[in-house]
């Protein structure tokens, strides 16, 4: 056998183990790519991360390039699971990890926080978002003009909040919200802005957005990870018999699902009126803007064993005008909310995420927000 096709062979079955089938980064499967400099597997997303950090990670592509002897026994020697055993030995349970379905900003500084700063090589290394507190500027979205402007946030583990400040000198904060009401979710096609990031939070149990960004990615993930810092070791003492995989469940979330459908009044002969939706679990919100800051109405959604369901389409004999024509409705025990979607895969991406929260049991908490919503009601 020549020694092209030895090496080519020999690279082949280092790429086929099972430890390689993952990107070594996002997850994602069958990657065909490789760093010949740290010995991952990875995908192609994620290798032009890589090449961005050329110091660190030379990459090559696994199909199209040439591998030499060398490089192919470095892979062989090293591979996803040694270097991971490296590079995230100790990487903090609240840290978020990045997935193959997360924007860029976060996977960016994922990669550079493990290859190129390697903070998590060391156990208890002191890093941006562990020592339970962090100040300093993000850019805010204008509630009522839609500017964004350098605002002052704190964020506080001793005293359980985030703050934030219109003028840099203030002595009292626009806004302090408590940790355990705060979601944040990386947002870069909403806002606009590749760091875009949106941090609400429940006031009087209704849910206020606030839109933000950095023009540093690293600032900006820094900020994410002491948000869910600080949150992590407020349940820790608010939950003390729960897991650390129970409290990390809790930490922040994506929303299951966002976007445009058209909906009608109670008495369902009003004209179907265009909204923006998010579905926060069990918080259907709907507004008249994507970066509204408060929604326009909130509808709960309960489980099937409570008497509610998600169905296609629209009752017979509906009179309110609309423009798009696939429907659903949700049906709850106390009236029927009636939608219309642009497109067939618009409408059957809604049933499935409302299908999914509604085939859950409700925990005692959740039956609370319910009780609410119906003495609000």
């Amino acid at each position: 056998m020549a020694g092209g096709e030895k090496s080519a062979k020999a690279l082949r079955e280092v790429w086929k183990r099972a430890e390689n089938s993952l990107c070594a980064d996002c997850g994602k499967p069958d990657p065909d790519w490789a760093s010949s400099t740290l010995g991952v597997f990875i995908c192609l997303s994620c290798s032009g991360i890589h090449r961005n950090i050329p110091s660190i990670s030379k990459v090559k592509s696994l199909k199209m390039d040439h591998w030499d002897d060398a490089q192919v026994q470095f892979l062989a020697k090293h591979g996803n699971a040694v270097t991971k055993a490296t590079y995230e030995a100790h990487i903090p349970i609240y840290y978020y990890q990045p997935t193959y379905n997360d924007c860029q900003v976060l996977r960016e500084q994922w990669i550079r926080a493990k290859y190129e700063r390697k903070e998590f090589t060391e156990p208890g290394k002191q890093l941006p978002y562990t020592d339970g507190v962090k100040e300093g500027i993000l850019w805010k979205r204008g509630r009522d003009n839609g500017q964004f402007l350098p605002r002052k946030f704190l964020l506080s583990e001793r005293e359980g909040c985030l703050k934030y400040f219109t003028k840099q000198d203030s002595k009292e904060p626009k806004i302090s919200v408590k940790i355990d009401v705060i979601n944040a979710t990386f947002q870069p096609a909403k806002i606009g802005n590749p760091n875009g990031l949106q941090i609400t939070y429940l006031k009087d149990n209704k849910t206020r957005n606030i839109f933000v960004y950095h023009k540093s990615g690293k600032e900006v993930v820094d900020w994410f990870n002491a948000i869910r810092s600080v949150q992590f070791h407020y349940l820790k003492v608010a939950f003390p018999i729960a897991s650390d995989n129970e409290i990390k469940s809790r930490l922040t979330r994506n929303f299951l699902k966002e976007g445009y459908m058209e909906k009608t009044g109670p008495k369902q002969r009003e004209a179907f009126k265009k909204r923006w939706f998010t579905l926060d679990h069990r918080r259907l919100m709907y507004f008249k803007d994507p970066l509204d800051a408060f929604a326009k109405g909130e509808v709960f959604v309960g489980s099937s064993e409570n008497g509610y369901s998600v169905q296609k389409g629209l009752p017979a004999g509906t009179q309110g005008n609309f423009s798009w024509h696939y429907g659903l409705t949700i049906v709850t025990p106390d009236r029927e909310y009636l939608f219309t979607c642009e497109t067939e895969a618009d409408q059957l991406g809604w049933i499935a995420a409302f299908t999914s929260v509604i085939n859950q049991a409700m925990t005692p908490q959740e039956y609370a927000i319910e009780a609410y919503f119906k003495f609000k009601s």
